[in-house]
């Protein structure tokens, strides 16, 4: 069962301001990657199911973390139907997070008391998901839906609805400004945070680097824009 009530993981994601969203078939660049984003100041981590055996390789790292980290909320991203969130809630994701709105998919997650952030394009998709009980929805890919200005048109008649935008998210001052400006409540990045090149060089010091000035700006826009949680 997840370690995190979704209370919990609502509050870190506000907390945060972000999260870092990875996928490797190697369990240990996982590891590491996870452990950059750590030591960053990053106490949250959405790993992706994206890869063959994605919840085998969860599994193993999910066991790790809570040994290592025992403060870091893990979550799985990318999960599109309800059979695979059951897998995962088995193997104690704190929150999962789809790039589509599948009902029977917050059926299931409610039941389990689970954070479920949907992934959403409409103000019509956010409402649905809302009644379904979700908390946070997912807009993606969040350029192209509408970018931070469609964040704010949302919040406008909805400014309970919150809002985390993935796909076009970057770690740059002026970026990250437009999106929490709007009203976001989190911001989940990939490979413009996790880079690639600093992977496959294994220069993982450099990636705790980059994850922790980004962390300190989100910190920063967090109390420069405030949300109510």
């Amino acid at each position: 069962m997840a370690r995190f009530s979704r209370i919990q993981v609502v509050l870190k994601m506000a907390e945060i301001g972000m999260i870092p969203v990875f996928f490797h078939k190697d369990v240990e660049t996982c590891k590491k990657v996870i452990e950059a984003c750590y030591k960053g100041g990053v106490k949250i981590f959405e790993f992706t199911n994206r890869g063959s055996y994605a919840h085998v390789i969860f599994e193993q790292i999910s066991k790790w973390a809570t040994d290592e980290f025992p403060d870091l909320i893990m979550g799985t991203g990318s999960v599109i139907d309800a059979p695979t969130a059951a897998i995962y809630a088995q193997l104690d994701s704190n929150f999962i997070v789809s790039p589509l709105l599948d009902e029977e998919m917050g059926i299931l997650l409610n039941r389990r008391k689970i954070l479920w952030s949907p992934g959403c394009g409409s103000v019509s998709e956010i409402s649905k998901a809302e009644a379904l009980g979700a908390e946070i929805v997912k807009i993606f890919p969040g350029s192209q839906v509408g970018g931070p200005k469609f964040v704010a048109a949302v919040k406008g008649p909805m400014p309970w609805t919150h809002i985390m935008p993935t796909g076009g998210v970057e770690p740059t001052e002026a970026n990250l400004t437009e999106w929490f400006k709007a009203g976001a409540i989190c911001c989940g990045m990939g490979s413009k945070l996790l880079r690639s090149d600093l992977i496959k060089s294994k220069d993982f010091k450099k990636l705790e680097e980059v994850v922790r000035d980004a962390f300190t700006l989100a910190q920063r826009l967090r109390k420069e824009y405030p949300v109510r949680v």
